[in-house]
């Protein structure tokens, strides 16, 4: 029987699966010789308790409304972080790992409470995304009771608080550990970037709906995936829409997404008069996105700037990329900076409809162009922006780890 190389102990605060960045790295880990032992708050009642999901060993704790509620104020209330520490502690004496795994900020400082207290052990937090900032933008958060009882300044801190804290720090994107090292004074050396890519022979391996496929003019179709919220800029592309339509009437804007603020773009849409051209096709797993992709003359992430948006990755570029379409994004310096290395889309000034408009209309005045960048957007993703080299910087992390705890003065 093989021995495993390090015992890992992954924390997810929410139910799993699905979770797109933990299983990838948790199953790259595994690949690597390591055995990932996962603690998950099964808020969807998942069965059975203890499961094994793609080699990792999967521990679903119990977890109710009330902890579910509370997580909104984790920073606020104790309750949530009080609760979950026994179930922590019982965990990490079972499983007996090597180094503990935090994925995103929520569960934790119960995890590194109950780690300084009983166990010191070698602690890494792994931020999907700078929480703090992001949550200013949540739609409920600007509504009474959350807005007077969500203390944003106490998240920061607290995210401040949990990255000194950590051992090690895993970030989405350069962009997003040179913020938090500037901010903080943390030596890049505790970070490491592990964007969220794909594995573009998963993404290929998705059969093409025939369905959705019919659902495309024989015109030009700009295709946009994920979230609809309207920090997403999909106010910007409807308003680009109208400019583009005038010029171009077969053009058609499919949203494949939702988000509680769908109805503020359906009014909009009827206030610019775009019933016609705007297809509203909800929420989709992502099985289905090869099949809109295909059907797009070219997709785009026309993301509104703030501190979030700009050291942050979306996965629709990479499956935008990965379907070989021309991409047009808004500035956002994380995703500028992949598009032009990849030599993949066009870029324009957040929240600028009409500079978004005029990229649009001379894609499509400009087909050589737009297959040109479509091809190299690709072969960026075979050769480069995918989860095999992606994993790599993590992978080698927890290979110098492993050399740390073995050495004979650790």
């Amino acid at each position: 029987m093989k021995i495993a190389r390090m015992r890992i102990a992954f924390f997810l605060d929410q139910s799993f699966p699905p979770d797109s960045r933990v299983e990838n790295e948790a199953y790259s880990l595994i690949q690597a010789g390591h055995e990932v032992h996962l603690f998950s708050l099964n808020f969807k009642k998942l069965k059975p308790k203890e499961t094994t999901v793609n080699g990792i060993k999967v521990y679903r704790q119990k977890a109710g409304w009330l902890l579910y509620k509370s997580s909104a104020l984790v920073y606020e209330w104790k309750y949530y972080h009080k609760k979950l520490e026994n179930p922590i502690r019982k965990f990490i004496e079972s499983v007996k790992p090597d180094v503990l795994h935090v994925h995103d900020m929520l569960i934790a400082k119960a995890v590194m409470d109950v780690n300084d207290r009983y166990f010191q052990l070698p602690l890494t937090l792994d931020l999907h995304e700078n929480r703090p900032e992001i949550m200013q933008y949540y739609p409920h958060l600007q509504k009474f009771p959350a807005k007077k009882l969500v203390k944003i300044e106490l998240w920061k801190a607290a995210q401040n608080e949990l990255i000194k804290r950590a051992d090690h720090v895993v970030m989405v994107t350069p962009e997003a550990i040179d913020v938090a090292g500037a901010d903080i004074g943390e030596p890049n050396d505790k970070f490491t970037a592990v964007a969220n890519t794909i594995s573009p022979e998963i993404y290929w391996n998705y059969p093409i709906d025939k369905k959705v496929v019919r659902k495309f003019k024989k015109g030009f179709d700009i295709v946009y995936v994920g979230d609809t919220g309207l920090r997403r800029g999909t106010d910007t592309a409807i308003r680009a829409l109208k400019m583009v339509a005038d010029q171009i009437p077969e053009a058609q804007l499919v949203l494949v997404g939702k988000s509680t603020e769908d109805e503020q773009l359906r009014d909009l849409v009827s206030e610019l008069g775009l019933s016609a051209h705007v297809l509203f096709e909800g929420w989709q797993d992502v099985s289905k996105f090869p099949s809109y992709i295909k059907g797009a003359e070219v997709c785009i992430s026309p993301l509104h700037r703030n501190l979030h948006h700009d050291t942050t990755l979306a996965n629709k570029l990479f499956q935008y990329m990965a379907g070989g379409r021309p991409i047009i994004t808004s500035d956002c310096p994380a995703q500028v900076s992949v598009i032009k290395e990849a030599k993949a889309g066009l870029i324009f000034e957040a929240g600028n409809a009409q500079q978004m408009a005029e990229l649009l209309i001379g894609l499509y005045n400009n087909p050589s162009l737009a297959s040109e960048l479509g091809d190299n957007g690709k072969k960026a993703v075979e050769e480069k922006f995918n989860w095999n080299e992606t994993s790599k910087e993590l992978i080698s992390y927890y290979s110098s780890l492993e050399e740390k705890i073995n050495s004979p003065s650790s």
